[in-house]
C-alpha cells in the first residue's frame, strides 16, 4: 500500500542502514557503531577484474565523452546484464564524480561497487564538462536533457538494453528526473540523489541566488580547488569527510581548467520546479543526506507525496552533507541504493 501522508515520524533503525514503511517511505537514521569509518564494499559483491572503455556520442558538432565499467570484457551470446546510468552535477564531471580514486583512503568509485555486483556502469561527461567539448554555451538542464538523449542511444547500441536504471546527484539529479519526463522508455528505475524540487527555504540555493545576475549574463564561472573544498564544508559537516578527497577531485577536475558551465546554477536559482513528479512515471529512489543544505525535508517531502508510481522510497542519510557518494558513510548510500535496483518485483494481480 502506498502512503500519501507526510513524514510523522523518522524511523531509527539503529545498525541497519535503512528502514521501510511498507512499500511508500523510507527513513534512514542507523548510528552503527564504526559506520563513520567504514569504506568497505557492500556484501556479496563479486570479484574480477573490472574492465572500462570510453565511448563518444555527438550532439551536432560536440562529442560527448562516455565511461563504462563492468565485471569483464562484452562477449556475444552472454546473458544481458542491468545497466545502471549515472549523471554528473554542476561542479564536477564524470568521472571524479562517480569513479574516483583516492589512493590509500578506500573505495570511492559508485561505478566499481556497481560493476562488482554485476551491473553494466555507464556515465558520461555533459556539454562543457571533463572529457567533453563544448558548444559554449551554459549546459542548463534543458542542453544536458539533449545530452542524455543521445548519449543514453550510445548505451542501446552497445548494450542492445533498450531500457536501464538511472542515478543521478544534485543537479543530475534534476537532469536525470528531467530526462525520465521526456524518455520515459529509457528508465526502469530513477535514483534522484541531493535533489531539489521547488528549492524553497535551501540555504545553499539562498546563497547561491546572490550571484543571480552572474549566472544570468556569464556563461561559464570559477571552479578552483577552494571552491572544491567548500563543496565539503558549507553545510556545516566536514567531518563527515576525509579531506583528502576534496584534493583528489581537484587534481583531476583542475587538469580541464578551472571554468566551468554556470546553468544548473542558474537553473537552481531561478527556474524551479524542472521536475514535475506527476509526470516521473518510473519508480524512484529520494536520497538525502541528513544535514544537506541544497533542498529542505518538507522540498522532498512535496516532491514524493506526487509521485504517481507506488514503488517509491525516500532515505535519508546519517553523518552526510550534501555529497553523498564522497562521504565517509558512502557504504550506507551504496547499500541503499542496490538494495532498490535489485527490488523483486511486487505482486500485481
Amino acid at each position: 500500500m502506498t502512503t500519501q501522508q507526510p513524514i510523522a515520524r523518522r524511523s531509527v533503525i539503529a545498525g541497519a542502514g535503512m528502514g521501510v514503511l511498507g512499500a511508500g517511505l523510507v527513513s534512514t537514521l542507523a548510528r552503527a557503531e564504526g559506520s563513520q569509518t567504514s569504506g568497505a564494499a557492500p556484501a556479496a559483491a563479486q570479484t574480477g577484474d573490472i574492465w572500462s572503455q570510453e565511448y563518444t556520442a555527438k550532439k551536432g558538432d560536440v562529442p560527448l565523452n562516455l565511461w563504462r565499467k563492468r565485471l569483464g570484457a562484452p562477449k556475444a551470446g552472454e546473458a544481458p546484464r542491468p545497466v545502471l546510468f549515472l549523471v554528473h552535477g554542476s561542479s564536477n564531471s564524470a568521472r571524479t564524480s562517480y569513479d574516483l580514486n583516492v589512493p590509500g583512503h578506500g573505495e570511492y568509485s559508485l561505478m566499481n561497487v556497481f560493476a562488482r555486483h554485476g551491473f553494466d556502469v555507464w556515465t558520461m561527461d555533459h556539454d562543457g564538462y571533463g572529457r567533453s567539448g563544448s558548444s559554449g554555451n551554459n549546459s542548463d538542464v534543458a542542453s544536458s536533457v539533449e545530452d542524455l538523449k543521445v548519449g543514453t542511444e550510445v548505451v542501446v547500441r552497445e548494450t542492445g538494453q533498450q531500457k536501464f536504471h538511472m542515478c543521478g546527484g544534485s543537479s543530475g539529479a534534476i537532469r536525470a528526473g528531467a530526462f525520465a519526463m521526456v524518455r520515459p522508455e529509457r528508465v526502469d528505475r530513477l535514483v534522484l540523489v541531493a535533489f531539489t524540487y521547488k528549492g524553497t527555504g535551501a540555504p545553499t540555493l539562498r546563497q547561491r541566488a546572490e550571484r543571480l545576475e552572474y549566472y544570468r549574463t556569464h556563461n561559464r564561472r570559477l571552479r578552483d580547488r577552494d571552491m572544491i573544498r567548500s563543496i565539503f564544508t558549507r553545510d556545516g559537516h566536514a567531518s563527515g569527510y576525509d579531506p583528502a578527497v576534496a584534493d583528489a577531485i581537484a587534481d583531476e577536475e583542475l587538469k580541464f581548467g578551472d571554468q566551468i558551465p554556470t546553468g544548473t546554477y542558474l537553473d537552481m536559482t531561478a527556474n524551479l520546479p524542472l521536475v514535475h513528479p506527476e509526470q516521473v512515471k518510473s519508480p524512484v529512489l529520494l536520497v538525502r543526506g541528513e544535514h544537506d543544505g541544497i533542498a529542505t525535508v518538507a522540498d522532498l517531502q512535496e516532491f514524493y507525496a506526487k509521485l504517481p508510481n507506488g514503488d517509491r522510497q525516500f532515505v535519508i542519510l546519517p553523518g552526510v552533507a550534501h555529497s553523498v557518494g564522497w562521504a565517509k558513510n558512502r557504504h550506507l548510500y551504496w547499500h541503499t541504493m542496490h538494495a532498490f535496483l535489485t527490488m523483486p518485483p511486487g505482486v500485481t494481480t
